[in-house]
Parts: structure tokens; C-alpha cells; sequence
């Protein structure tokens, strides 16, 4: 039978110890267990991607620009759409001026495609074009027949990949009344092929009085004194 101290004794050690001090993690080493437990793929299942984040970002600047801009142009919101809309009548006229910027990296493409036809042969197309409305495809047979007629009166020399400004200023030489108005063709015939302007029947028929001109023209043989 166990005493009365033996149960006092074994009951106190059962009995709950003072409160110990709280564990305290230092600071550096709590904030990297923070980050390596963030980091699992768990807590990021949602987040956006790459590009939305880009995205994202960049509407962002755009809305603090357009803020910004409108804070600084008088009228506000007003003002500022007011300036863009000029800005784009600008764009829109020198694009219609100047033509597309395809015209930069393909207007030294050759005059003339594969085969070999005659300057009647082009001449038929052109006014078959024009009977029809087809400004664009008229005027580029025109300029074909103008070349095309030269090279059959030996005013220039047949070679493949021309284009239609060296056949101009080549043609120029022998029929320098004719300079410009050769320059201003070949020029036409540029925008509509490679620039992305859109031909008309003024156009064609500037382009039409050119050939016609040049078949009753004497051209200036090389070493004939002006």
C-alpha cells in the first residue's frame, strides 16, 4: 500500500510544470521558411500567366499615359481625343500622298512579268481595263506598252528585270521634252503597283496621251547637238 507522501509525490509530478517561455524564431530564418512556403506551386495555381501579367502591365502605362496626357492638354479627355483625331486625319493624308510603306521595299521590282509581249499586245489589255472600270490594272498595262514601245524603236535596249524608273530616266535621254511626264508615269505606276494607291481613269488617262505622244515624237539621237 503506497504512503501518503508516495501519492502526494508521484500526483505533483503529474500535475502541470510553470509555463515555459514561448519559442521565438529569429527574423531572417522565419522570413525564408515564409518564402519557401509561398512558394508551392499550391499557392500560385491561380495567379496569371506570363503574358496577362505583360499585359497587364502595359494597359497600366497606357492608362497612367492617357491620365497624364489628358491632366496636361487643355480641355482634359476632350482636348486629347480632339489632338488625336488630327494627328490621325495627318497619318491618313500622307498615306493617301505617299502611298504604303510596301512601296519602300518593293518599287525596284521589274517592270515586266514573264513572258514576252508586244507594245499592242499591252496597249489591247489597257483599254480592255479601262472599258471596264479597272483603273489599276489599266494604268500598269500602259506603262508596260510606253516601255515596251520604246525598246521596239531601239530607243532602249531590252533587259529584263527593268524597272520603271530606269526606263524612264533611260527613255529620258533621248526624249528629254518627254522627261518629266515619263518620270510622273513611272511614279504612277509605282504607287499603284507597290504603294497601295488606287488607280483612276485620270491617271490612265494621263498615262494614255504619254504613249500616244511618244509614238509621234522624234527622239534626240545620241551626239546631236540640242
Amino acid at each position: 500500500m503506497m504512503s501518503t507522501g508516495g501519492l502526494i509525490t508521484r500526483s505533483a509530478a503529474l500535475l502541470p510544470t510553470a509555463e515555459e517561455p514561448p519559442v521565438t524564431t529569429p527574423r531572417g530564418p522565419a522570413r525564408e521558411a515564409a518564402e519557401r512556403e509561398l512558394s508551392k506551386p499550391l499557392y500560385h495555381q491561380d495567379d496569371p500567366g506570363l503574358l496577362q501579367r505583360a499585359l497587364d502591365r502595359f494597359w497600366e502605362w497606357v492608362g497612367n499615359l492617357f491620365d497624364h496626357a489628358s491632366g496636361a492638354t487643355p480641355g482634359g479627355t476632350l482636348g486629347l481625343v480632339a489632338i488625336a483625331a488630327l494627328v490621325l486625319l495627318g497619318i491618313a493624308a500622307l498615306w493617301w500622298r505617299l502611298g504604303s510603306p510596301r512601296r519602300t521595299a518593293t518599287a525596284a521590282a521589274a517592270l515586266f512579268g514573264d513572258g514576252l509581249r508586244s507594245a499592242a499586245d499591252h496597249r489591247t489589255a489597257a483599254e480592255a481595263y479601262a472599258a471596264e472600270g479597272r483603273w489599276t490594272a489599266a494604268v500598269q498595262e500602259r506603262m508596260r506598252a510606253v516601255v515596251r514601245s520604246l525598246e521596239e524603236r531601239t530607243l532602249l535596249d531590252p533587259r529584263p528585270g527593268r524597272t520603271a524608273d530606269e526606263a524612264a530616266a533611260e527613255a529620258a535621254a533621248s526624249l528629254p521634252d518627254h522627261a518629266e511626264a515619263l518620270r510622273t508615269a513611272a511614279r504612277a505606276f509605282d504607287d499603284v503597283t507597290y504603294g497601295g494607291r488606287t488607280a483612276n481613269a485620270e491617271m490612265y488617262a494621263h498615262l494614255r496621251t504619254l504613249d500616244l505622244a511618244l509614238t509621234r515624237t522624234k527622239p534626240l539621237l545620241t551626239g546631236t547637238p540640242s
